[in-house]
């Protein structure tokens, strides 16, 4: 079996992520974004200037990468430099993306009144279930997790917990009542 040549770079790279304990999986996503790096570079990442670097996530920028993709290079390439090249003086010309924040949709008054006029079912026991997920600001994924709390000294609570991690909100089915938020 002959042995197949590995750059020293890489073998050094290589070492450097099993000292650290990176796991198999982020070893390789580590050695597929230096493969991307030097491909775009057409020469070694250790002997990058700033203006590579920065011409490097440029190109990323407007080829449409994703900010998760995006972000995993400055990642690998910190990691190269400060541990691997001992040049830490470059991570400062590696810059991350900010994720764009998705807007949710807001229902129009026509749409909403359409929803409760779609309401199934006898009565206006679903209709009284959307307004109150609706007027509460409640989304989808809270909607499908509503449960009621036990009878108290306040009457029927509606409360949704799932989405909001620590927080639940409460909301008074009496007439009268309005939305409270506490922490659960």
């Amino acid at each position: 079996m002959s042995e197949q040549y590995v750059p020293k770079l890489r073998q050094r790279f290589l070492e450097d992520m099993r000292i650290e304990g990176l796991q198999p999986e982020t070893q390789t996503m580590y050695l597929r974004a230096m493969r991307d790096v030097a491909r775009f570079l057409v020469h070694t990442p250790d002997s990058a200037t700033p203006e590579e670097l920065r011409a490097f996530q440029q190109d990323m920028k407007e080829r449409g990468v994703g900010a998760p993709t995006f972000n995993n290079r400055p990642a690998v390439l910190s990691f190269l430099y400060a541990t691997t090249c001992l040049r830490p003086e470059m991570k400062r010309h590696v810059r991350c993306q900010r994720a764009a924040k998705k807007i949710p949709v807001v229902l129009s008054a026509e749409e909403v009144s359409r929803i409760l006029e779609a309401a199934p079912g006898p009565g206006l026991r679903f209709r009284a279930a959307f307004s109150v997920a609706y007027g509460g600001g409640l989304g989808a994924s809270e909607v499908t997790h509503l449960w009621r709390a036990p009878m108290g000294w306040c009457g029927l609570i509606v409360s949704a917990s799932w989405a909001l991690g620590p927080w639940e909100r409460h909301f008074p089915a009496r007439a009268g009542g309005s939305p409270m938020r506490c922490a659960a």
